[in-house]
């Protein structure tokens, strides 16, 4: 078994047996140097030259969860100080009025730094929904359409940008501008992009097949809508070049319960008259996301994070911190001789959600998942719908996570492989 890493990780070959020490003294040189996360001392499980993790703080795991995934240590240490009494207010936000000068302070600061992280136009609005991600499916063509009639385009690459499409068919005529194969982008080239669409949706990064945008589509004048929901804050984006963006929280940037909808101001207001009130969109802007309750300890939450970012440099800093990660999960699967697999093609793999196969045996993937598991690296099953494994590397995974996956699997082939 030959490894060889290339461009953007560690340039050497080794034979079976010394591949696993160099790789660790040298990985831990060019990456653990890196992360941003409480150190904390090695410890050995028996039968394997894997590192466990049992003396993480707290017992934590690493958790390589598609969603929802895991949060910044300091800012669940934060939440946990703050607990019982926020900001002397003698309650905690789980308990404060949502109408409150103190939680108006709150939601006020998180659109903020949002807005700032972003780089968000004057133009517009930052909505805080309830309802997932998923309900935005309908949303959208209620709020960008005038009746049955209206043709929505819809570019699909994978599970769910496919959900989206058949929602939208409930409320107006679908148009496939592209079906990809689940691990690929149709060229544009090949794209059917109608005249009189009202908006043209996509899914910028899919979860389940790990297949990302580099770039957002290239649509013209129309109106671009995008779900980020698994890379949202991920990486600098033009707001500018969409006229909606959606991402539930539970990936990147807080838990689940908030959806975050930022939408261009001149496409609030003509929702059609079946819409339901809470899936108007001019009914959150009008009350800045308080018409009624909002989930507040998940805005609460989504600001601490975003003050983090902030902090540590906001998401250009957070992008190359993020591909520095998947390149070195990427290489260990493109330089495993065969043993792992990744279907994606190269051009847009995801930074967020990485799947890998070992083609010679699914009873070695079980094996794999099960004593990874026994290391506390756990999350690591792909999809009920494309098996095999998957890691999602989202913003708050560290290094040293993906530094100690890398390691089980160079181990594991190391063991396995015929």
């Amino acid at each position: 078994l030959v490894f060889s890493f290339g461009k953007g990780c560690i340039s050497m070959m080794s034979c079976t047996g010394s591949i696993g020490r160099q790789y660790r003294h040298a990985t831990r040189e060019a990456f653990l140097g890196a992360s941003r996360t409480r150190r904390v001392p090695a410890q050995r499980s028996r039968g394997t030259t894997v590192k466990a993790v049992a003396n993480q703080p707290y017992g934590r795991v690493w958790n390589f969860s598609a969603g929802p995934a895991c949060l910044p240590l300091d800012v669940l240490e934060r939440a946990q100080d703050e607990l019982l009494n926020w900001g002397g207010s003698g309650v905690s936000v789980m308990e404060m009025s949502h109408r409150g000068k103190e939680f108006q302070s709150i939601i006020a600061k998180t659109e903020g730094d949002l807005r700032t992280l972003l780089n968000v136009p004057d133009n517009y609005k930052i909505l805080f929904a309830q309802g997932g991600a998923s309900t935005q499916f309908s949303s959208i063509p209620l709020n960008l359409t005038s009746s049955q009639d209206d043709t929505v385009d819809h570019i699909v690459t994978g599970s769910w940008s496919k959900k989206a499409v058949k929602e939208a068919e409930r409320y107006a005529r679908v148009n496939i501008v592209a079906s990809g194969d689940n691990k690929s982008i149709p060229p544009a080239g090949t794209w059917n992009l109608s005249e009189d669409a009202k908006y043209v949706h996509y899914c910028d990064n899919e979860t389940i097949q790990g297949v990302e945008f580099q770039v957002p589509p290239a649509v013209g004048n129309k109106i671009l809508v995008a779900d980020m929901s698994s890379n949202f804050c991920s990486k600098p984006i033009d707001v500018s070049k969409f006229g909606i963006i959606y991402a539930g929280a539970q990936k990147n940037i807080g838990p689940a319960g908030v959806t975050i909808v930022i939408v261009r101001e001149d496409l609030i207001g003509a929702a059609r008259d079946i819409t339901p009130t809470m899936l108007d969109y001019k009914t959150l802007a009008d009350d800045n996301s308080l018409y009624n309750t909002p989930p507040c300890w998940s805005i609460y939450m989504c600001g601490l994070v975003f003050e983090k970012m902030l902090e540590d440099g906001g998401l250009t800093a957070v992008h190359k911190y993020n591909k520095s990660k998947a390149g070195i999960l990427y290489d260990i699967i493109d330089q495993s001789n065969g043993f792992y697999s990744c279907p994606t093609e190269h051009s847009v793999r995801s930074l967020m959600n990485v799947p890998f196969t070992i083609p010679a045996s699914a009873d070695l993937e079980k094996l794999f998942i099960e004593e990874a598991a026994k290391l506390g690296m756990v999350q690591l099953k792909g999809h009920r719908s494309v098996g095999g494994m998957r890691a999602s590397i989202y913003n708050s995974m560290p290094h040293e996570g993906v530094v100690a996956l890398t390691e089980f699997m160079l181990e594991f082939a190391e063991r396995h492989a015929t």
